[in-house]
């Protein structure tokens, strides 16, 4: 199967809500979340043939969780020849006010 464009689908507050709420109980000591800015994003998108992007887990040099982007083609490959992000801001220290998704 190719990818076209269109994977992935909106969620609602509280499928979303639930998930997270379901990650910080297994995992009480990781991050909430990372925030990644639209340059990179928009960078990561915009190479020729990028129908999307991949996000993997990782853990840096320190033991800390981290999330590294890579646009994906059609045939489903990583592009990895092109843009691969990293180093987005963490939750905490990076965190949005209270709400249904980090409390």
């Amino acid at each position: 199967m190719a990818f076209d464009g269109p994977e992935g689908k909106q969620i609602t507050l509280a499928e979303g809500a639930t998930m997270t709420s379901n990650h910080r109980s297994a995992n009480p000591d990781a991050h909430l979340g990372h925030f990644m800015g639209k340059e990179i994003l928009n960078q990561i998108l915009d190479q020729t043939g990028c129908m999307g992007i991949r996000v993997y887990h990782g853990l840096n040099s320190s033991g800390d969780r981290e999330l590294v982007f890579v646009g994906v083609d059609a045939n489903e490959n990583d592009m990895i020849s092109g843009i691969i992000a990293d180093r987005g801001k963490p939750c905490p220290t990076f965190c949005s006010s209270q709400n249904a998704l980090n409390s």
